[in-house]
């Protein structure tokens, strides 16, 4: 005689899944705070290799690390000097030659006149110092434009066009007989043509300074409200005028209400 089929409903019940303890949580909380703890060592070994590797191949990050020694150095030996009472300047003057001392003094110089000409002082001071500046980042052939220049001021005075003329106090300028030497037909006779590389330059830099006009102003916008009355002329003034508001405001409402209706104080 033959059993019977076994179907679904005759198999037994599973056994419910035990609860979580707290010691279960806390170990897999730990676990997982381990993952963490071994990633995060991986990654600093990586980015620590990395750092090594660059810092063997990038100029720029051997000369930082140079500066950051020798400045450590510095503060060590004035630090030394000052516990045992010496002077610092003449000990560390043993070790430079009459031409490093005079070279360093030469630069102490040059830093304390640029930290004095950083200050707003007219209008004519600052835009010397934006001249120099981009003179430093266009880079422009001075002494070749000078030279060709020159040259073609002694062969417009051989030939005639121009006569050197000394003035009372000794300085010799040129005359321009018929007015063609300095006109524009004139200007690549003079040599004042520049070369294609230098425009290039010159309207890459008027492109650059272009854009952080534009980025400011749009940034102006975008902190400015439109309900709120303008009353500054650049954020810097705009945040005098907010201190004064705070400070003040309560003493003036009236008198501002009073102008805003008209009546008279």
């Amino acid at each position: 005689m033959s059993s019977p089929p076994i179907t679904d409903t005759d198999t037994p019940p599973a056994a419910p899944a035990p609860a979580p303890t707290k010691a279960s949580e806390r170990a897999a909380r730990f676990a997982a705070l381990k993952a963490r703890q071994q990633a995060a060592r991986t990654s600093n070994l990586k980015e620590a290799a990395a750092e090594a590797a660059r810092a063997a191949t990038d100029p720029n990050a051997l000369a930082s690390l140079g500066r950051k020694h020798a400045i450590a150095a510095h503060k060590l030996l004035k630090a030394e000097t000052a516990d045992q009472g010496g002077d610092f300047e003449r000990k560390r003057a043993w070790d430079w030659t009459v031409e490093e001392a005079e070279r360093w003094d030469r630069r102490v110089e040059k830093k304390a006149r640029h930290k004095a000409d950083v200050a707003f002082q007219d209008y004519t001071q600052d835009a010397r110092k934006v001249y120099k500046r981009k003179m430093k980042g266009l880079k422009p052939d001075v002494e070749g434009y000078e030279k060709r220049k020159m040259e073609a001021i002694q062969r417009a005075a051989a030939s005639g066009g121009l006569e050197i003329v000394e003035l009372s106090d000794g300085e010799m300028v040129a005359v321009d007989r018929d007015g063609s030497f300095y006109s524009t037909e004139g200007a690549d006779a003079m040599g004042s043509k520049p070369e294609k590389e230098a425009v290039d330059r010159l309207v890459a830099d008027i492109k650059k300074a272009e854009e952080v006009r534009l980025k400011k102003m749009r940034e102006r916008r975008r902190d400015q409200d439109d309900n709120e009355d303008v009353t500054y002329i650049n954020q810097k003034n705009k945040v005098f005028n907010e201190k004064l508001k705070r400070f003040y405001d309560k003493y003036t409402a009236d008198i501002r209400d009073s102008f805003e209706r008209g009546t008279a104080i």
